[in-house]
């Protein structure tokens, strides 16, 4: 998080920077969009193949902006340095300033001190008809709140990994056999789920016909595996690599659905990896 003496400048006003995020091909938020160009399109921005960096924080009025720059490496190296709890200035130049958007697309809990409290600036009479930036709704389930899930996952992989018990998994001789053509993935008891081989035959054809970029991204993990995040209409897979796979669907309401390596699994998931986008 960005300290608040920071500040660039927004319109001829100081902005005082609160945080500060990647909009890339291989790093965006998600809750805008399923792949990169659907979340620059909630922001009115053209999918740059570069991507962009938005800075978050409030003018000395208090109002809500977000400042699109084009230089993506200086607000990479701000965010590392926040990670790891050092002071960073962010101070993009004017020349990097692509645009001053009012409103913020993600919801902070943050606000600059001695300013007044979070608002949408006034209406700008030249662009009147088009409304502050808000965040996604979350509040209740949906392609949004679905996206938002799979992030916590990849965030705490070992967590939810260390919930599930590889004996729901374990392979069924006559199930193999049943479907030997077939998907071969197990659920937890209950049988195969429709929703999950809707997915996973989803994903698959990303393999032979690429999908939007950033459909699908990996990240490091640890060892030698990579942690894969996929989207697509109304779903969301986060996998290692080197394991299991999560699926939420947005006809799930809060449903986390566990996919063992079973058959075919490792052999898309490898696939997928070499086909993704990663992180430069």
């Amino acid at each position: 998080m960005a300290g608040t003496d920071d500040a660039v400048v927004a319109e001829d006003d100081a902005l005082y920077v609160l945080t500060a995020v990647l909009l890339t091909p291989a790093k965006f938020p998600s809750v805008l969009g399923d792949d990169y160009p659907e979340a620059c399109a909630a922001l009115g921005l053209a999918p740059l193949t570069d991507g962009y960096g938005l800075v978050l924080g409030q003018d000395a009025d208090g109002a809500r902006w977000t400042v699109v720059v084009d230089d993506v490496s200086l607000v990479a190296v701000a965010i590392a340095s926040w990670d790891c709890g050092m002071e960073y200035e962010l101070s993009p130049d004017e020349a990097s300033m692509v645009a001053a958007l009012p409103g913020w697309p993600l919801a902070l809990a943050v606000a600059a001190p001695g300013v007044p409290a979070p608002h949408d600036p006034e209406p700008d009479p030249e662009t009147a008809d088009v409304p502050p930036l808000c965040p996604p709704d979350t509040a209740t389930w949906g392609p949004a709140q679905r996206r938002l899930g799979a992030d916590e996952i990849a965030l705490q992989w070992a967590a939810w990994r260390g919930q599930i018990d590889d004996v729901h998994f374990a392979p069924d001789a006559q199930d193999e056999a049943a479907q030997d053509k077939d998907d071969g993935e197990r659920t937890p008891p209950g049988g195969t789920h429709q929703g999950i081989r809707r997915v996973l035959t989803e994903a698959r054809a990303y393999v032979d016909a690429p999908p939007p970029l950033g459909r699908v991204r990996s990240a490091f993990a640890s060892d030698d595996a990579r942690t894969l995040r996929a989207d697509g209409p109304g779903w969301s897979m986060v996998a290692r690599t080197d394991d299991i796979a999560f699926i939420l669907l947005d006809e799930e309401p809060g449903e986390v659905l566990p996919v063992g390596r079973g058959a075919e699994l490792p052999s898309l998931l490898e696939a997928l990896d070499k086909m993704a986008v990663r992180p430069v």
